[in-house]
């Protein structure tokens, strides 16, 4: 089918970020590393680190209603929205670290209740703090406005998330039922050689989720967790690409079972923000079609929200989705992910 004749209906974007202006450090805990947001105008804002500025940003970040609008052009109907990942907390004291985290995980449930339904929220944890993280998780999944799961850095610290000292996070993340997105946390910076731009984006960003997803993989943790729902940002970044050579790398050098480490790494789920539509045929054929999700990483890119349904459209024009796949991708799969019951179409 032509993409320019696909009607995809009913979007479901599990990759989107969320910074409120209740959202505040405070001034005699301050710090130049906590992030903090500056509204300049109605619709734009700046994330500064201290005095460094981090980002321009627009007010779909701090604003349920231009957020929804966004949504409403994008045709999506539900929208997971996580911290920004330069606030995780994982620099931090203890009592800090709980502190931050309890903050923004109450202003994105405050978000999630202003969203009429259309947003759901997935946390934040005070890590590597476990205790306080197992803790703030049971309260995420429990509260009177509970949350869909949590957002982890591709690495917590120093730790990567296959160390020992996180397993009872996975636990408790299996436990509670909690949908778990891994993201860089830093932007990629210092996972490759070369640092700087477009190498910490563009390359860094990736590896770091290829680490993230080889844990998860090779490190044990789904082996020990077969109910965790893990989703990974950026497409998995180059771990479908890079697993074929990894597992051998693990039969031939630790004897690793090479059929059940195909089983592990289909059981992740992956987001479609790869840019090149072509891609997405990987993602399918390494995790399978139906665990592909759409994600967007809205407001920072207004154009790949705004063209979704295009690139998932041109995707399956193309083969490199299953006929039906665009739909499925956009908005089925998420739910299933989720487990949210498919809207009707309009």
């Amino acid at each position: 089918m032509p993409a320019d004749t696909l009607e995809l209906t009913d979007g479901f974007d599990v990759h989107a970020h969320w910074f409120g202006t209740d959202l505040a450090v405070a001034q005699e805990h301050a710090d130049p590393r906590w992030p903090r947001l500056v509204v300049d105008s109605a619709d734009r804002g700046r994330l500064l680190r201290g005095d460094e500025h981090f980002r321009d940003v627009r007010a779909s970040l701090w604003d349920v209603g231009a957020r929804l609008a966004d949504l409403d052009a994008a045709g999506v109907r539900t929208q997971v929205i996580s911290p920004v990942p330069v606030t995780f907390p994982y620099w931090a004291t203890r009592p800090r670290a709980a502190a931050y985290a309890e903050r923004t995980n109450a202003s994105i449930s405050a978000a999630v209740a202003a969203g009429g339904g259309r947003l759901l929220g997935l946390g934040t944890l005070p890590l590597p703090h476990v205790a306080d993280a197992v803790r703030a998780l049971d309260d995420l999944m429990t509260g009177p406005q509970p949350a869909v799961g949590f957002e982890v850095g591709a690495r917590v610290g120093d730790l990567d998330l296959d160390d020992p000292r996180l397993l009872p996070v996975w636990e408790a993340a299996e436990h509670l039922g909690a949908v778990v997105l891994v993201h860089p946390a830093d932007g990629g910076g210092g996972t490759v050689r070369r640092g700087g731009q477009p190498y910490d984006f563009g390359l860094g960003m990736l590896t770091d989720t290829a680490l993230a997803a080889g844990a998860l993989v090779f490190g044990g943790v789904l082996d020990r967790f077969p109910g965790l729902r893990v989703v990974l940002a950026h497409g998995c970044g180059s771990f479908a690409w890079a697993y074929p050579r990894m597992r051998l790398g693990a039969e031939v050098f630790q004897q690793a079972d090479g059929p059940r480490l195909d089983e592990l790494t289909g059981s992740l789920w992956a987001d479609t923000l790869v840019i090149d539509p072509e891609h997405l045929r990987l993602l399918g054929h390494r995790f399978g079609a139906d665990r592909v999700v759409l994600g967007t990483d809205h407001p920072f890119f207004p154009a790949i929200t705004s063209g979704a349904r295009s690139f998932l459209a041109r995707a399956e024009a193309s083969g490199a989705l299953p006929d039906g796949g665009a739909q499925a991708v956009f908005s089925a799969n998420g739910r299933s992910l989720v487990g949210v019951r498919q809207e009707r179409s309009a």
